[in-house]
């Protein structure tokens, strides 16, 4: 029956994951390439005998050409499941199309991909809010800043990438601005509508989890962290160069995602993030009817007591995460016997749902 279905996904993010997954649970997949960008799925991880596990290509101008009708008449008359993950959504840039004109049917709930973005309503924090999760306290007005903070801006040229800075006060943050507007790096605009919150001081953990709607049961598929550039080379620099860097204005810290690893944490920790996961889970069946299917991830900060470590999330993923490094982890092991990646959770669970008979429960 499996094979009567393909797994497609976008040539981009976590594409190996999903069809790696898709194969071992017996599917096709199908990688849609922009040219320029393909030579990893059609040569290198092209499924050959017992080898790879890209069986079938098609290739684009633009990623963006996924949603012209003859492209998705393809994805249709193959059968099609299409996986989405960040970087299909970053592509499109068209939530409106996403949910209405892209017909092919989807893994997962696509109403809740749009409350990743900061600037929708309901958006992630109306999301965290609801389900009484803490996150870093924000500054609406730059002149309220009292204590150290990260301000998140869109770049001006690459409008999915953020510039981050560090300030402590206003006269800090318009002196890093300035210097920002300046060399063009952001715009005015993108600068109002940034988002300044307080800086945490704590470990970053990604806590990476697959809500199951067939059987209602949240997994903790693994956990991870991330590495950055350049902020990786800054926090390894000795503290004097970075303070050189910093007075010639020349210490611009970037945070742009380079790869994940993983982590692992105290399981004593383990039930408050659970209890965090629940919370979410409940709250999007409420504002994103059917609420979330299968993979999300809570972003968070683990800081030091007293009285006790916490969990604070600075930022939610309602979709497959960027991260396949989490199949290191034990979490999944401990669940099913056996490390797990989140695209073979994700095959497993289409594979149930046509086995019970309850795609439906699945796909939007």
């Amino acid at each position: 029956m499996n094979k009567q279905y393909t797994i497609a996904v976008l040539g981009s993010h976590s594409a190996l994951d999903v069809c790696r997954g898709a194969k071992d649970l017996g599917f096709k997949t199908l990688v849609i390439v922009q040219k320029g960008r393909d030579k990893t799925y059609v040569k290198y991880y092209k499924s050959q005998g017992m080898l790879g596990c890209i069986d079938e290509v098609i290739e684009l101008d633009k990623f963006a050409d996924v949603l012209k009708p003859e492209v998705q008449k393809q994805l249709l008359k193959r059968n099609c499941i299409f996986v989405p993950h960040r970087s299909f959504e970053v592509y499109i840039n068209d939530y409106n199309a996403i949910e209405k004109k892209f017909k092919v049917p989807m893994f997962g709930n696509r109403f809740l991909l749009k409350a990743e973005e900061r600037g929708v309503k309901p958006n992630q924090y109306d999301l965290l809010d609801a389900a009484n999760i803490r996150y870093p306290k924000q500054f609406k007005n730059p002149k309220d800043i009292d204590r150290l903070c990260i301000v998140k801006v869109l770049e001006k040229t690459r409008g999915f990438e953020r510039s981050f800075f560090l300030c402590d006060s206003y006269e800090v943050y318009t002196k890093k601005s300035d210097f920002l507007l300046q060399k063009g790096i952001i715009s005015k605009a993108n600068l109002e509508n940034a988002v300044i919150e307080e800086f945490l001081l704590g470990v970053q953990v990604n806590f990476n989890f697959f809500y199951d709607p067939l059987n209602d049961r949240l997994e903790l598929i693994g956990t991870d962290t991330r590495r950055q550039t350049n902020l990786e080379g800054v926090v390894h620099s000795p503290a004097i160069v970075q303070e050189e860097l910093e007075k010639a204005g020349r210490l611009q810290v970037k945070y742009e995602e380079a790869g994940h690893i993983a982590v692992t944490v105290l399981e004593s920790l383990l039930e408050d993030a659970f209890d965090m996961g629940e919370r979410f889970v409940a709250t999007t069946q409420k504002l994103y009817k059917p609420g979330v299917i299968g993979p999300f991830g809570l972003q968070t900060m683990i800081t030091a007591g007293p009285p006790k470590k916490e969990i604070i999330v600075f930022d939610v993923s309602p979709r497959m995460p960027g991260s396949p490094g989490i199949f290191a982890t034990p979490y999944g092991m401990y669940l099913y016997g056996q490390n797990l990646s989140m695209g073979k959770r994700v095959a497993m669970e289409i594979k149930e749902a046509l086995e019970k008979g309850e795609l439906k429960k699945v796909l939007t």
